[in-house]
């Protein structure tokens, strides 16, 4: 994720990487009780194992500084999902606009799977 949002101050230019909001996203989605993690696919695991930061959680932002974050999750057995669901998206809001001062605009949440803890 190479692009970001960037802004100036009088000391000079701050930018924020997609990466760094996908990384507060995930933490965030990660506090939520029911909630196992952020889902990796197989290629995802392998690419970490070479030693690479990948993510899945997609971040998008638009000319007005909105922010759009996809966010797989994988949910603990045993929660009842949509309520995990809208903790999350509240939670990751919260947090994003919080951490980087953007406008969250969607947060999409997709189930992956349900595991046991």
């Amino acid at each position: 994720m190479m692009s970001g949002d960037e802004s100036r101050s009088d000391l000079g230019s701050i930018k924020i990487y997609k990466s760094a909001i996908a990384s507060v996203a995930g933490i965030a989605a990660a506090e939520v009780a029911g909630v196992k993690g952020v889902s990796r696919g197989a290629w995802i695991r392998f690419l970490e194992l070479m030693g690479a930061k990948v993510t899945r959680i997609r971040i998008e932002i638009d000319e007005n500084s909105n922010v759009s974050i996809d966010l797989p999750l994988v949910i603990k057995y045993g929660y009842h999902v949509p309520d995990v669901a809208n903790k999350v998206q509240e939670n990751v809001r919260q947090a994003v606009e919080k951490a980087t001062n953007l406008s969250v605009k969607d947060i999409n949440i997709s189930i992956k799977s349900i595991e046991k803890a």
